[in-house]
């Protein structure tokens, strides 16, 4: 599932080729697409006009100009792509959306069909403007420039739980997912199954400094890319995955002590860890 980089990456692909455009038209084919949207999605867009591309977590939304939103959730397998009108339909097209200006359309691409488009009603979010209804619940990312560290390291250490469950929980921090949780782990040299209320204060701060490098480092290569299933907006795929330190590197030696990577189970999916480094 794309996290905080990868999201990021199409936001700022949206933003540049989609702000300040109006809708013209939209077409719907695929209806478990829209699942979550109330009433029908073309007649909540069609002539707004998309004022900029806003990102939470892992949850990308449209403000528009009549003050509501239109919010996507890639899921495992979202594609936002822009292409030109006379490129051919890829396999997997649920929604396209095209503009008024002729330009390059939108369209919405997921093989699994876990994500989707709505629109949403923005609600206040303090001084730093609005978010959707449906995303208020969601803590802010390690990336945003108000993260209230002091904050998260008191609400993280309070926790009766293990680490790497509190980093993948959206309502304490948002946007890291598996492979990012294990990379900042590595780095910290903390194993995922440690306690919260056992580590300090410094160790937790020290951390959250591992987890904005590791993020800024995959920003910086376009993400992470496994397969084909995560694409930027011109269906680029990101290249961090040659970076990785922990995660997917089962059996391949420690690259900062030599020990063997294991793999475990973990809430349903694996974690990568150094037996050595991470104890």
């Amino acid at each position: 599932m794309p996290e905080l980089p990868e999201v990021e990456v199409v936001r700022r692909g949206l933003a540049e080729h989609v702000s300040s455009r109006t809708i013209r038209t939209v077409d719907v084919l695929h209806e478990r697409a829209v699942r979550r949207q109330d009433g029908p999605l073309a007649a909540a867009l069609i002539g707004r006009t998309v004022r900029c591309v806003s990102r939470r977590g892992k949850y990308l939304w449209l403000p528009l100009d009549d003050g509501t939103s239109l919010v996507a959730h890639l899921g495992m397998s979202g594609q936002l792509l822009l292409q030109p009108d006379h490129a051919a339909d890829e396999k997997h097209l649920r929604v396209r959306i095209r503009f008024d200006d002729d330009g390059r359309e939108l369209r919405f691409v997921d093989q699994r069909t876990f994500g989707g488009l709505m629109t949403a009603e923005l609600v206040p979010d303090g001084f730093e403007g609005h978010i959707p209804v449906e995303i208020a619940h969601i803590a802010k990312d390690p990336l945003d420039p108000s993260f209230d560290d002091q904050a998260f390291i008191a609400r993280l250490r309070a926790k009766d739980t293990e680490i790497k469950r509190a980093l993948l929980d959206q309502t304490l921090i948002s946007g890291i997912g598996n492979i990012y949780a294990d990379e900042s782990l590595w780095r910290a040299r903390i194993h995922g199954r440690r306690a919260t209320s056992g580590i300090s204060r410094p160790k937790v701060a020290e951390l959250l400094e591992h987890v904005r490098g590791v993020m800024t480092d995959a920003l910086a290569q376009g993400g992470t890319s496994f397969d084909s299933l995560y694409v930027n907006v011109n269906g680029e795929s990101g290249y961090f995955d040659r970076s990785l330190d922990a995660y997917g590197q089962e059996g391949e030696p420690c690259r900062r002590c030599a020990a063997t990577i294991r793999r475990e189970h973990f809430m349903n999916r694996s974690s990568f860890f150094c037996p050595r480094c991470q104890r």
